[in-house]
């Protein structure tokens, strides 16, 4: 009996909340096609910051912030890579330009609401294709913009943190722009949880699912001290993407 009634409350949330996930992307899609490319990059900023926030509202995810987010100017986040949820949950914060896979343009609906708003996507296995990113790239920190980037390449449990890319740190050098590390820690009732991972084969409806049907999660998002190149880097960009790395791991395992 209480299963079938836990059951029965995680479908009624989940109706409710998909709906109004639903509802909050046509909103979304409507202003993209309408209206936002008439406005300045400030303002389509704070478009997109506001309209992330309230998709993590309606989906139940609660938002907490450590640390020093940059208030203004160009600078690449770099940031490990759990959930779909990630992007929002940087972009809630403040409006972030993501570096995605090629695959993320292909989502139904979503895919193209990603594109919309400016992210830069990459081919993977296609070296070539890094040239136009950092290209792109470029254009958006000259814009005072922040890019977002996961150098996981992948999604973990996020319980710790793969080992990174290196390549896409080199436009950050080239533009001058700080390299600000950030840690995704999600929680479940209060508690370190891999509930909203999205790995492995799983779909993305099927981790909807677990996320909106669910009550309690949460995603701590600590922004650390800026990553500095330092005296005798032979090669700036493995040793900068190591020491990110280490940084924002240390954070991901720390214990609660």
């Amino acid at each position: 009996m209480r299963a079938w009634f836990r059951l029965a409350a995680h479908l009624l949330r989940f109706s409710l909340r998909f709906l109004l996930v639903t509802l909050w992307v046509i909103f979304g899609l409507i202003v993209l096609a309408t209206v936002f490319r008439r406005f300045d990059v400030a303002r389509r900023d704070r478009i997109n910051c506001w309209w992330s926030r309230w998709l993590l509202r309606w989906c139940g995810v609660r938002v907490y912030v450590s640390g020093h987010p940059p208030v203004e100017g160009a600078a690449l986040l770099i940031a490990n890579h759990v959930s779909w949820l990630d992007i929002y949950a940087l972009s809630s914060v403040r409006c972030t330009i993501f570096v995605g896979k090629r695959e993320l343009r292909d989502w139904p609906v979503l895919g193209w609401l990603i594109a919309g708003v400016g992210t830069v996507f990459i081919e993977r296995g296609n070296r070539r294709a890094l040239h136009h990113v950092a290209q792109a790239m470029g254009e958006r920190f000259a814009r005072g913009q922040l890019i977002g980037l996961f150098p996981e390449g992948t999604t973990s449990d996020g319980l710790d943190v793969l080992p990174f890319h290196a390549g896409l740190f080199e436009p950050a050098r080239r533009a001058g722009v700080p390299v600000l590390p950030v840690a995704l820690r999600y929680l479940h009732h209060g508690a370190r949880s891999t509930l909203p991972s999205y790995v492995g084969e799983e779909t993305l409806m099927g981790n909807a699912w677990r996320v909106l049907g669910s009550t309690g999660v949460a995603v701590q998002v600590v922004y650390l001290p800026p990553a500095t190149a330092e005296n005798g880097d032979e090669d700036h960009r493995h040793a900068m993407a190591a020491r990110v790395r280490e940084a924002i791991r240390a954070e991901v395992r720390q214990a609660d």
